[in-house]
């Protein structure tokens, strides 16, 4: 008998639970909490592993428990397998009753505000009885770490260009501008023509500069020759920049997806050239990661959606 099937029958799927929840709290007494059981029989389990395996699964550190690099590999493994037997497990239910469920997904802010409402609209109806679990995702490398760790089933944001994340795929939906808005009320609603100099005494609600949005805010003002206007207010929030661009009193820069929603009419835009810019807004999945078929449908829901709203009129 090879050492791989020796392993296979001796390692207990209960043992790689516990230890998966272990190395998730850091602590052998938060993970007895956890899984209700006794913190020796915690113990018992790891070293039961690690026996078997010959290797040191688990260090103390100052901050708690930490995997080792033998732990790491195994807890990513791990993770893998749990996550594809859940996977088999709803997709059994889903053939059972096609029609309930649970999905999670992940969205930035700028979709929250604009397209993804509407993707859940056309979503609910078609699936009404299926709950979604929707968090809030900033779109880098730090953030796509509930997609690695498979607490979320695909996350939907604008997709950084170049795309450098070789362990996650990405498909691109549309392409989302960004727009200088004021309200309808403001002088400039009613200008046929203006350059980005005409705004620089303005009060602007602009991107934080140490932000992607920011980054290629600033790199407007440059290309258009003038220097960066000092903002009067930084923020990434969408809600906070289309509030204080309806007061009259700013003007702000908003993706054009948020303004085709039908409670914007307070805001318009303003016949600024700037210039060109790729904002492709995608789904990003865990590549070789099985999909439910709700996932899939979601997905396809998302496309359908896309379409409608690039026919919907500016308001």
């Amino acid at each position: 008998m090879q050492w791989v099937d020796r392993i296979g029958r001796r390692l207990k799927l209960r043992d790689l639970h516990i230890l998966l929840a272990v190395v998730q709290h850091g602590s052998m007494a938060k993970a007895a909490a956890e899984l209700a059981i006794s913190q020796p029989a915690v113990s018992k389990a790891i070293s039961d592993m690690e026996h078997v395996l010959g290797v040191r699964l688990l260090d103390r550190a100052r901050n708690g428990i930490v995997p080792t690099a033998y732990g790491n590999a195994l807890v990513a493994r791990g993770r893998a397998m749990f996550d594809e037997l859940k996977q088999g497990v709803e997709e059994l239910a889903y053939l059972a009753d096609p029609t309930v469920g649970e999905l999670r997904i992940a969205s930035t802010e700028s979709l929250a505000a604009g397209f993804l409402p509407a993707v859940i609209e056309r979503f609910s109806r078609e699936q009404p009885r299926v709950r979604l679990d929707v968090a809030q995702a900033v779109m880098n490398a730090q953030h796509y770490r509930d997609l690695r760790e498979r607490s979320v089933d695909l996350l939907l944001g604008r997709i950084p260009v170049p795309w450098e994340e070789s362990d996650l795929d990405i498909e691109i939906v549309y392409d989302d501008q960004i727009v200088v808005v004021a309200s309808r009320r403001s002088k400039w609603a009613r200008a046929r023509r203006i350059v980005l100099g005409d705004l620089a005494a303005e009060r602007w609600v602009l991107p934080p500069a140490d932000t992607m949005p920011g980054l290629l805010a600033a790199e407007w003002f440059r290309s258009s020759g003038i220097e960066v206007p000092r903002a009067f207010v930084t923020t990434l929030s969408i809600h906070l920049c289309r509030r204080l661009a309806a007061t009259g009193e700013f003007v702000a820069t908003l993706p054009i997806s948020v303004l085709r929603r039908a409670d914007h009419d307070q805001l318009k835009i303003l016949p600024v050239k700037l210039p060109a810019q790729s904002r492709p807004v995608g789904i990003v999945t865990l590549k070789g990661r099985t999909l439910s078929p709700l996932a899939r449908r979601f997905i396809d829901c998302v496309h359908g959606t896309a379409k409608q709203y690039a026919r919907r009129p500016l308001r």
